[in-house]
């Protein structure tokens, strides 16, 4: 059986850069990737036999743990059907039901197959309904790699040192107005600025592209209000947060309604898929009932539907949310407990099951913040924590996620880890 070692060799020739994204290339924290033979609960094993305890969970998706039985079953039952019918199936109606339950803001909902063709929809509609050009989005929120919203992003493109793009023509960037995160002042001199031009404000509302940060008390609701003031949209990006911090994402929480939610993640229950959704009377202006097109020959493809039904049916009953965000203050305890007896300026955000660690004497507030952080010392803390067997995200700018298979054994094991790597740095 070939190594991580010969696949990436063998991948290097034939895939750029060894990797189908840039982040999994451990380009910012050195070494050569992993590859994963198969994944259960809480564990990763590894092409060399390697089993590691993974705060990844495949970027979101697997709240519920990898390979959960119920979600597996939900996909082989579908599976028994066919792959794909290019037709309309039951599953999307069930699914578009399911998520306005959950999500009472998205009146009507269109899917499709990734986080980047949710968040792109969204805004080729807003602009679509209001006759607007502008878009703003905030420093260090990735919202996927389509052209106009690939500006001052996130994720990989910031791991990688280039948040703007090649390839993005500069007449699509001009189109595109960032601003501060946490800086409401600034969404107001924007709009003062191209008064009557913008037509929507897109957000991820708890960024976490850029290491996780929590927005000021307010801030969300500034955003609201001065989107209803000067007649844009408001559009939140919970391709990461939705149904992974409440029932009803961060909207729920923040008690802040967008007129546009675009999702992703967890709806597939580990399958590739995105969705976009909101009030009825914008949603109406896409194809066949108006004029802004978006199309995808395998939206709502019955095994992803299957699969995210399932995920989101467990959700439903077992509501995991207090006992998720009780692990995750526990590794936000273990690293500060020992970045304090280490000596080491850190801040730890934590949200429900999402976390991050910014090795940085000041809180965490925007783009700039997260950047003061050490990276280089970020990629030390990471390389000891893999060889002893916990795998966090491979970028001091990304945030790492827990499951509800981390309880018990793995919780423990991976706090002793934490700890042990933050007090060799």
């Amino acid at each position: 059986m070939d190594t991580s070692g010969n696949l990436f060799a063998r991948a290097l020739k034939r895939i750029p850069g060894g990797v189908n994204s840039p982040v999994r290339a451990f380009r910012s924290v050195g070494g050569s990737p992993f590859f994963v033979t198969s994944a259960k609960g809480a564990t990763l094993t590894t092409a060399d036999g390697r089993e590691l305890i993974d705060f990844v969970c495949t970027w979101g998706p697997a709240i519920h743990g990898h390979n959960h039985p119920r979600i597996r079953a939900a996909i082989a039952t579908a599976l028994e059907a066919g792959t794909s019918f290019g037709t309309p199936n039951p599953y999307e109606v069930t699914m578009a039901e399911l998520i306005h339950r959950l999500v009472p803001s998205i009146g009507k909902v269109r899917m499709c197959n990734s986080g980047t063709e949710a968040t792109m929809s969204a805004v080729r509609l807003a602009r679509g309904f209001t006759g607007r050009d502008k878009i703003v989005k905030f420093a260090g929120c990735y919202h996927g790699h389509s052209d106009s919203l690939l500006v001052k992003a996130g994720s990989g493109a910031l791991t990688h040192g280039n948040p703007d793009s090649a390839g993005v023509p500069a007449a699509f960037a001009r189109e595109t107005i960032v601003v501060p995160f946490n800086d409401p002042a600034a969404l107001d001199r924007a709009f003062a600025a191209n008064p009557g031009a913008i037509a929507a404000v897109i957000v991820e509302p708890y960024p976490a592209n850029v290491g996780l940060i929590l927005p000021a008390p307010g801030f969300l609701r500034h955003l609201r209000s001065s989107c209803t003031a000067n007649g844009a949209l408001l559009i939140f990006d919970e391709v990461m947060t939705g149904f992974r911090l409440a029932r009803g994402g961060v909207q729920e929480i923040e008690k802040v309604v967008p007129d546009l939610t675009a999702l992703g993640k967890i709806i597939g229950g580990g399958l590739p898929v995105g969705a976009f959704g909101g009030r009825a009377e914008v949603m109406d202006l896409i194809a066949p009932l108006g004029p802004v097109y978006q199309a995808g020959t395998l939206s709502g493809n019955p095994l992803a539907m299957a699969a995210g039904i399932a995920a989101l049916e467990l959700l439903e009953e077992t509501l995991p949310y207090p006992g998720l965000d009780a692990l995750g203050l526990r590794v936000k305890g273990a690293l500060e407990g020992a970045c304090k007896a280490k000596g080491l300026a850190a801040q730890v955000p934590q949200t429900g099951s999402m976390f991050s660690i910014f090795f940085t004497g000041e809180p965490v507030r925007d783009l700039e913040g997260a950047l003061r952080g050490d990276a280089k010392l970020f990629a030390r803390f990471f390389q000891r924590c893999l060889d002893q067997g916990v795998y966090l995200p491979p970028s001091a700018y990304e945030t790492a996620f827990i499951s509800t298979a981390h309880g018990g054994a793995a919780i423990d094991r991976a706090c002793e880890v934490m700890d042990s790597a933050i007090r060799g740095l």
